[in-house]
């Protein structure tokens, strides 16, 4: 599965780029948190996703995700406010996870999909070490729970995808997938 993560600094219209991926096939993680009007622009995202059949998650605002009729994107496996479990029976929950205390927490916290990260360097994280496609299939492969799905985050392209492991289930993407 394909998933835009929308970025106020790097990944363009967030409008555009959903209104751009292929129908049913994709799910977008909502952030631009720093956006003035972010519920009007969740509103406006939402009814691209719910048009294009496309799944739905919003980053750290647990209110806006329920308002939207949207699952939730929990930063590092945490939940974001006491009103969050109410949204877990109802929405899909994803998460990312740059550590295995991340990937772990996730877990716990029911994540249907945790984006491993960063998968190849990235401009998200300057400088910092990617994991490459060995050492993100060795996490992916000692983490991996039955109903949950491990996918790769950061740096992944058209050409990086092909060197993740078929254990990947899927992909998550900035700003090659930017509007």
């Amino acid at each position: 599965m394909l998933w835009l993560f929308t970025d106020s600094s790097r990944g363009g219209n967030p409008l555009t780029a959903a209104a751009g991926l292929p129908r049913g096939l994709c799910g977008v993680v909502f952030r631009h948190d720093d956006t003035p009007d972010r519920a009007g622009l969740g509103r406006a995202l939402a009814r691209i996703c719910r048009a294009r059949r496309l799944v739905l998650v919003v980053a750290g605002d647990v209110r806006l995700a329920q308002a939207l009729g949207a699952g939730m994107h929990l930063r590092a496996g945490r939940f974001a406010g006491p009103q969050a479990a109410n949204l877990r029976r109802r929405r899909p929950i994803s998460s990312s996870a740059h550590t295995i205390k991340d990937i772990k927490r996730a877990r716990i916290a029911g994540a249907d999909a945790i984006f491993l990260s960063p998968a190849f360097p990235t401009a998200s994280h300057p400088g910092a070490p990617a994991l490459g496609p060995a050492r993100w299939a060795a996490l992916a492969g000692k983490y991996m729970v039955r109903g949950q799905f491990l996918l790769a985050l950061g740096g992944v392209t058209g050409h990086t995808a092909g060197a993740l492991p078929r254990l990947c289930g899927g992909v998550g993407a900035i700003g090659a997938l930017g509007g």
